[in-house]
């Protein structure tokens, strides 16, 4: 297993003690106000997680197929058990072109710059004629401000801290699990990495045609954290 995957099912562990439903539901509804002015009838969910947008995109829209694809098996296993198509697999080795793509969360955050092409190259492979990609990208004002620091959270059964640092368009943040069996705790800690990418980067690494850019503010800070991007084949 490479370190991106285990990286990924160490986030897995302790998804649950970081979610922020209102900010969930919040860059949810932005998904929602351009899939609502779209026809189609198949989409892909990439890095699907652990399948929450592709349930209620599946029970919203209901279109024909809605599949996720996500490099964690914990996160795909979870997927599955919400009752959606998911698959533990790379997009330029997934087969079928569908209408819409979407990356949830800031999933493109987790591409080096150098990673940029190959993966609209794969992404402009899986999207049918006028097709759709719609994703959402943290700013360099959420990196700095928003991400960044240290940060402490437990349950009955496991303590995590995460130390994080922005610098040089690079974010890196230290987990450090205690999970708990019986009377003794297995410590677990590794570190993922996200990187700031420019519109201007990102529209230099691909043929699809920039059509929407929105500017999110999931945490009211006065300056938008996120922008939501779509692009169309």
């Amino acid at each position: 297993m490479d370190n991106t995957k285990e990286s990924l099912n160490l986030y897995a562990k302790v998804e649950d003690l970081l979610e922020n439903s209102e900010a969930i539901e919040k860059l949810y509804g932005y998904y929602y106000n351009l899939l609502d002015d779209l026809e189609f009838k198949t989409l892909l969910d990439v890095g699907c997680g652990s399948g929450a947008f592709l349930r209620d995109v599946k029970s919203r829209y209901s279109p024909f197929i809605a599949k996720g694809i996500d490099l964690s098996s914990v996160m795909v296993q979870r997927a599955r058990l919400k009752g959606v198509l998911a698959e533990t697999i790379d997009l330029c080795d997934l087969d079928g072109r569908f209408d819409i793509l979407t990356a949830v969360f800031d999933m493109l955050n987790y591409l080096p710059p150098s990673a940029l092409k190959e993966f609209f190259e794969c992404v402009e492979a899986h999207l049918n004629d006028d097709g759709y990609f719609i994703f959402d990208i943290n700013t360099d004002f959420g990196f700095a401000n928003v991400a960044v620091g240290a940060y402490v959270v437990e349950d009955d059964y496991r303590f995590l801290a995460i130390d994080s640092d922005y610098e040089d368009d690079i974010y890196e943040a230290t987990f450090t699990l205690f999970d708990r069996d019986g009377n003794s705790y297995h410590k677990l800690q590794d570190t993922i990495t996200q990187h700031y990418h420019s519109i201007e980067s990102i529209t230099e690494a691909t043929n699809l045609n920039l059509v929407a850019i929105q500017e999110i503010s999931l945490y009211d800070m006065g300056e938008s954290d996120k922008l939501l991007l779509m692009f169309q084949k």
